[in-house]
């Protein structure tokens, strides 16, 4: 039988519930335990493939196709393992499983309601998930005292009289913060915020308490005596330099021994070498690097969280010290912008989107990189892009583009394929999940990944236009990467560039601190 264990935050939102779990979840891995992950979002969206970057951030995909919270690329990165479509539930899709059931006559004429039906679902989906592992973590999102959250903490609760006490603990993530004006660091938040949960049923077994700076012995006696949690339970994780640094504040806290006895579990050895190297190579790397990430939601920069994190990992694996310049593509207006912007650059990339907004621009800093001989890299909607600039300003098609943007253009070099033309719904129509690409000889691709054949995720609907083909290719655009079926092209490279490469995937969704994709490693 799995091992369960909660993480739920109070205080406010954004403390790093994710991080936390993601780093218990290494620490347990390095044990030798077989962790799984898996978060509930109280939002009544299915999933968040339809939802604004700015609001919720990038989308991260799995292998099997599934939208998902963005925490599931944290999961994946700490872990090292690749999560599935059961890791990642909302309020919209439970509520939507209950109400199918009810109109199938599942539920035999009972009212249906909150409870049981809906705690009954929530409960089965952290049972199913832990069918073949040793410890489920489970994330609650939002904070207690949301009323979206509400079902799953009492789902929670009632899964600890199941299961019993030996096989559950809850952690509860909160905030200490510092008041500048005084001096101090003020408990009343945690304190308020471990009451709102006891008034739900549950007392939290471990508090993790964020803060600015290090909690001395009076300030963790006083928290542990007016929230009920044992003194040896109060892990403090203070503010580090890289969330990369985490699990090792933890680790020192000795919170993974605090819960193996909770749960009764063996405790084994870490060996944390291999992070180690990870934190000395972020932290303590002189030469720099600098890349442009040239996008339109680059004020919200968790849109692009995963293509960070991959940069993080690339340089740190070159001991490099990354530096990100963020470049609004719509405010480049005009040539000088991007002389401007893209001064000193060591390399631009264009990460993936939706919509018109700012395409013109990122198109023109496709250009200058590939007149300029600066490395390029285009993802997703960099690929587009690159096609379209290389098409107009090479091919001389003046007037190509992308159906995406203009319909009836008349040399739509990016187009939908026949199949996608007549969908009407929004969300989970595109082509998600992981796809095979057979990489041709004498490639940059093919010397990058060092494999004939490589499988990437997707998140895109819109594809290259294969009446295109040989203009681009007898222009100098050679097409690196196709499906198995020759049938859609997966990545483009120019032949007469230091390094230009594009692609119709996401492969910052497999980068890892210890294992870097390698596309960014080698850029």
């Amino acid at each position: 039988m799995a091992k369960h264990i909660f993480v739920i935050g109070g205080v406010l939102s954004s403390l790093g519930k994710g991080i936390a779990s993601s780093s218990i979840g290494l620490l347990l891995k390095k044990m030798g335990y077989k962790v799984v992950m898996q978060k509930f979002d109280p939002y009544l969206n299915v999933d968040p493939g339809t939802m604004s970057p700015f609001q919720h951030g990038e989308v991260f995909v799995t292998d099997d196709g599934a939208e998902t919270d963005l925490d599931l690329g944290n999961y994946e990165r700490f872990i090292g393992n690749p999560l599935n479509k059961k890791s990642n539930s909302t309020s919209g899709q439970i509520y939507d499983t209950v109400l199918k059931k009810e109109r199938h006559g599942d539920y035999l004429g009972k009212t249906v309601q909150v409870i049981p039906h809906i705690t009954d679902e929530i409960k089965k989906l952290i049972t199913d998930i832990g069918q073949d592992c040793d410890i489920v973590m489970t994330e609650i999102g939002g904070t207690v005292g949301d009323i979206e959250s509400l079902p799953f903490l009492e789902a929670v609760r009632q899964f600890r009289m199941d299961v019993g006490l030996e096989n559950c603990l809850f952690i509860f993530l909160t905030y200490v913060p510092y008041i500048k004006a005084a001096g101090e660091l003020k408990t009343k938040p945690t304190q308020h915020a471990t009451t709102k949960l006891r008034e739900i049923g549950i007392q939290p077994d471990l508090l993790i308490c964020r803060s600015e700076m290090p909690l001395n012995e009076e300030i963790e006696a006083k928290i542990s005596l007016f929230t009920n949690v044992q003194r040896s339970r109060v892990i403090n994780a203070y503010d580090v330099s890289t969330i990369y640094e985490v699990p090792k504040v933890l680790m020192k806290a000795k919170i993974h021994e605090r819960i193996c006895e909770h749960l009764h579990l063996r405790q084994k050895n870490i060996d944390f070498s291999d992070w180690d190297k990870i934190i000395d190579n972020i932290k303590n790397s002189t030469d720099e690097v600098e890349i442009a990430v040239c996008g339109k939601y680059t004020e919200h920069q968790d849109a692009y969280k995963s293509v960070g994190a991959a940069l993080t990992h690339a340089a740190a694996a070159n001991r490099l010290k990354l530096k990100v310049k963020w470049v609004d593509s719509e405010k480049i207006s005009s040539k000088n912008d991007i002389e401007k912007q893209m001064a000193d650059v060591d390399g631009i990339l264009v990460p993936g989107g939706f919509g018109i907004r700012g395409i013109d621009g990122k198109i023109a800093i496709a250009g200058f990189a590939r007149e300029n001989k600066i490395p390029f890299f285009g993802i997703c909607l960099g690929m587009k892009i690159a096609v379209i600039e290389f098409t107009q300003n090479v091919c001389g098609l003046k007037d190509s583009y992308s159906s995406e943007f203009i319909e009836d253009c008349e040399h739509p070099v990016i187009h939908l394929m026949e199949d996608q033309k007549y969908l009407e719904k929004m969300g989970g129509t595109m082509r998600l999940g992981a796809q095979p690409c057979v990489l041709k000889n004498g490639t940059l691709a093919k010397n990058i990944y060092k494999k004939n054949e490589i499988s990437e995720r997707h998140r895109h609907r819109y594809e290259f236009n294969n009446k295109y083909r040989d203009i681009i290719t007898k222009n100098g655009m050679q097409i690196a990467g196709t499906s198995p079926d020759d049938l859609l092209v997966e990545i483009i490279e120019i032949q007469e560039h230091p390094f230009f490469i594009a692609v119709q995937y996401h492969p910052e969704f497999k980068s890892r601190p210890d294992n870097p994709h390698p596309i960014f490693w080698n850029s």
